[in-house]
């Protein structure tokens, strides 16, 4: 074949060739600026994410620092809050004086005290079996007049009734032996006299507080110790010694009797009355103690008793040792010669109390 023909035949295929390798760098430069362009596209979308994520560390950082100066903050108040137990505002009040005197409240200092140790009594207050009178006529006859009233007070000599006496039919009176009261009457206008009691009369300006004593307690209880008494209130109080303590067992409840003689001229003890005693069997001195109705509890600060300074009052917690029924030691919290709330502690608390409810909203 010659150099002409072999042109001809292969001038076909060079010019598909030359077309393809044309083609081919075309989309090569194609791909490569696409890629290009991409990978700038790219490289800039980081770049402004890494600005965002410049500026939002920037801002964490100022959040976190002033979360961390809050937390601090917070912290400290915390800290004051579990010291104190409350805050100033949690743990006092003010009230006036007029205010403090219409509620009740009742001011004492603290200082030394005994606690005692006792034993717990039950009984009852009856009539003074020594200052009691049961009346009756001298002579049998018939009542002509009844002078008195049940329930009437008289005094010594007085003429209570009027009786005919059948042997004679003569008058003669029935008089008072004693100062007191008609406690019973059994007779009236035109009875018959005989062995009757026509009159009861007592002197309740002198009662008696009969207690009981249990077997278990009988060996601890002696003549002449003191004996604190109340009633079950304890609206009603008085101190008294052991006068008579009956050698023996009452026969129903196997119990020993003892006997306080409780002076009584304004009439608060009477007979019928139960009440209860405390027997004081030992003492020990103390160098705090407050009454027990100074006590309360607060929530977070457990035992308190609130001290007074003028118009304010303060919730000051405090440790407590040994009570009886009157008084409880103070361990700590509270010095000597401190003005407490002896008497109604409950109502300062409740003010305390109403003061952070209305604080917290």
């Amino acid at each position: 074949m010659n150099t002409q023909n072999l042109k001809k035949l292969l001038s076909p295929f060079l010019v598909f060739f030359t077309l393809f390798l044309i083609s081919t760098n075309i989309a090569n430069a194609e791909v490569e600026d696409e890629h290009g362009h991409g990978h700038t596209e790219t490289v800039e979308m980081h770049s402004d994410e890494g600005d965002h994520e410049d500026h939002a560390t920037d801002g964490h950082e100022d959040e976190d620092h002033e979360d961390h100066e809050d937390h601090e903050g917070e912290g400290h108040i915390d800290s004051r809050h579990e010291e104190g137990g409350h805050s100033e505002e949690e743990a006092g009040t003010k009230i006036s004086t007029e205010s403090a005197k219409r509620m009740g409240l009742k001011i004492e200092i603290s200082g030394p005290k005994t606690i005692n140790q006792t034993i717990p009594l039950t009984g009852r207050i009856t009539l003074n079996q020594n200052a009691k009178a049961d009346i009756r006529a001298r002579f049998d006859g018939i009542v002509r007049a009844v002078k008195t009233e049940l329930g009437q007070e008289v005094q010594k000599g007085q003429v209570l009734a009027v009786v005919e006496a059948n042997d004679s039919l003569r008058d003669y009176n029935i008089i008072a032996p004693m100062n007191g009261v008609v406690l019973s009457r059994n007779t009236n206008v035109g009875d018959v006299t005989g062995a009757e009691t026509l009159f009861t009369i007592a002197d309740l300006s002198n009662v008696w507080a009969k207690f009981h004593i249990f077997p278990r307690d009988a060996e601890f209880v002696r003549s002449n110790q003191n004996v604190k008494i109340h009633t079950l209130e304890r609206e009603k109080m008085a101190n008294g010694k052991i006068d008579m303590l009956f050698p023996t067992a009452d026969e129903l409840s196997q119990t020993q009797i003892a006997i306080i003689e409780l002076p009584n001229t304004a009439r608060i003890w009477k007979p019928g009355m139960t009440v209860e005693g405390d027997v004081v069997i030992s003492g020990q001195n103390v160098r705090i103690a407050v009454k027990n109705s100074a006590l309360q509890k607060m929530e977070e600060q457990g035992d308190v008793v609130f001290v007074q300074s003028g118009n304010s009052y303060e919730a000051r917690p405090v440790v407590i040792g040994q009570a009886d029924s009157e008084y409880t030691e103070i361990l700590q919290g509270l010095d000597a010669n401190e003005k407490y709330v002896a008497e109604g502690s409950y109502i300062v608390k409740s003010d305390i109390l109403k003061s952070t409810a209305a604080h917290a909203h």
